[in-house]
């Protein structure tokens, strides 16, 4: 019968593994992207996946992306937007407040069919278009 051994491993829980820290250079601060922003830019990068045939379906994308698949769809929903409210959103032309926060409202827009419409109420929530 072998003897059992017993070893202590060190666990280090203060950082996610995956990525390594990023260096900062003295002075050098990036400005920080909108979450919105990033959204609507991984909206279309998603539909040109599913477009050119490297993923079948949101559901797959749901399933690689560790999220719902309702989660998704919310996400996804925000092609619905106006042509010239999706630019305003991947250009940043938004009040800032509007760009940190604006994801909810974003969504109730996605609800409005009319293009016309939704441009109206965006121009009322504070977007400024083109």
């Amino acid at each position: 019968m072998q003897d059992r051994r017993e070893d202590e491993v060190p666990l280090q829980w203060g950082r996610r593994q995956g990525r390594p820290a990023r260096k900062k250079a003295a002075g050098a601060i990036e400005p920080r992207i909108p979450r919105i922003t990033r959204l609507m830019a991984l909206t279309i990068k998603f539909e040109d996946m599913i477009a050119r045939g490297e993923v079948r379906d949101y559901a797959e994308i749901a399933r690689l992306g560790f999220v719902t698949r309702a989660r998704l769809t919310q996400i996804m929903n925000l092609l619905l937007l106006a042509p010239e409210i999706q630019e305003a959103i991947l250009m940043q032309a938004g009040i800032p407040d509007f760009m940190t926060t604006g994801e909810t409202k974003l969504r109730r827009l996605t609800t409005i069919a009319d293009w016309g419409q939704q441009k109206l109420v965006a121009k009322g929530l504070g977007l400024r278009l083109a």
